[in-house]
């Protein structure tokens, strides 16, 4: 086959361009410029995609013979990542810049280019397990990342290749030491790598601007006042600018935040246990468990619990979501209705509910949905109910 091989100038993705050289395809390496300022892109292991990233890649391009090509999509990053990250903060949501930029660029943007330029799949260092259409997770348990690929369709799982998701991640640093590849011992980038120095609310606050609301204890007590919703997430217990951080002896966290009426409420731990999760734009689900409940089990970080829940999918006849964003056309038109068997604290609208079958060769992932309503636990535990949690319609000017 004629693939096209993502090279971020990582360890992961050099050796899943050169496995796939090996297994005879025809192989070139695209280094995707995603940042309009590449040069201030990376602070040591922080963020990706720049100047340094992009000359790493081309070196193991060369080192292994292959044409080498970089391919700009700053526009279309700033757009659907970047533009999808700071206005999901605004009305209340956390989302995953990570998994939209695999939604909307790695396997949107540059597959749907592969394909036109006639190539048939693209290669990635995602440490996942594809076969027959089947995705597990990698057998890397420390490093999996079939989660920020929840977001794939069948039709673009079609054209993937993930060649290092059945090796745990020392050997593939070794592997690339074998090969000469000067990336062997770089380090993984981490946070989110368009904020390189990791000062996500400094970030926010200069998009956002101010806009002054409440904190209020789940009493009701107003405890403090605020900048802006974008500055918490449900979950968060520090800087929350309380006047006394344990107002009973406790300490507190955010368990809500309203962006329509600019509140933010703080409980204590307890306050965070999640029993319930309702969530649309839902991608990859079988037609077949449609209206019928099913055991599986569910995560909602990268590198979060994994706990079971009782499932059902359902119609949803809501034209858009909450937020009021037009749902888009490779989305199911269903709903997702959990209930979890064991507690989640900290979950919160945005990010997506990734779930997965039970498999002793590995979990099968069976799709992904974006959370747009949860439910205590407490209330879960005494009620056959599904996420009745109050979700009033925002919007980004809100």
């Amino acid at each position: 086959m004629r693939v096209v091989a993502a090279m971020s100038g990582g360890v992961d993705s050099a050796v899943a361009a050169a496995r796939a050289l090996e297994a005879g395809h025809e192989v070139i390496g695209v280094h995707l410029a995603l940042s309009q300022s590449p040069e201030a892109v990376r602070a040591g292991s922080r963020g990706c995609c720049s100047l340094e990233d992009s000359a790493d890649a081309r070196r193991v391009a060369d080192k292994l013979g292959i044409p080498f090509y970089v391919w700009d999509f700053s526009d279309r990053f700033k757009a659907d990542v970047i533009d999808n990250f700071v206005d999901s903060y605004a009305i209340g949501e956390t989302p995953n810049p990570c998994l939209r930029c695999n939604e909307k660029i790695k396997f949107e943007a540059l597959l749907e280019r592969s394909i036109a330029l006639g190539f048939d799949a693209v290669v990635t260092g995602h440490y996942a397990r594809l076969h027959d259409g089947v995705m597990r997770r990698g057998v890397d348990s420390n490093k999996d990342q079939s989660y920020v690929l929840g977001v794939l369709t069948d039709e673009q799982l079609k054209h993937c290749m993930f060649p290092v998701g059945d090796t745990v991640k020392p050997e593939i640093r070794e592997e690339a030491a074998k090969n000469g590849f000067g990336v062997a011992s770089k380090p993984d980038s981490h946070d989110i790598c368009f904020i390189p120095d990791g000062k996500t609310q400094a970030f926010l606050g200069n998009k956002i601007g101010l806009r002054p609301g409440l904190v209020r204890d789940t009493s009701g007590e107003e405890v403090a006042e605020h900048d802006g919703v974008y500055g918490f997430t449900v979950g968060q217990r520090k800087g929350l600018g309380l006047p006394r951080e344990q107002l009973d002896g406790q300490p507190r966290y955010v368990t809500d935040i309203n962006a329509h009426t600019g509140t933010v409420t703080v409980g204590t731990r307890k306050d965070l246990r999640t029993g319930t999760i309702v969530a649309d734009r839902l991608k990859r689900l079988s037609p077949e468990i449609h209206g019928r409940e099913f055991d599986c089990e569910v995560q909602v970080r990268a590198h979060g619990g994994v706990v079971p829940a009782r499932a059902r999918i359902v119609d949803d006849p809501e034209a858009v979501t909450p937020a009021g964003r037009t749902k888009e056309a490779d989305e199911l038109p269903w709903r997702l209705e959990l209930t979890l068997l064991e507690p989640l604290e900290g979950v919160a609208r945005g990010q997506a509910a990734v779930v997965y079958r039970p498999d002793n060769d590995g979990d099968i992932l069976l799709g992904s949905g974006t959370i747009r309503a949860t439910g205590a636990w407490e209330d879960a535990q005494g009620s056959d109910k599904t996420a009745n949690q109050e979700d009033q319609p925002q919007s980004a000017s809100a």
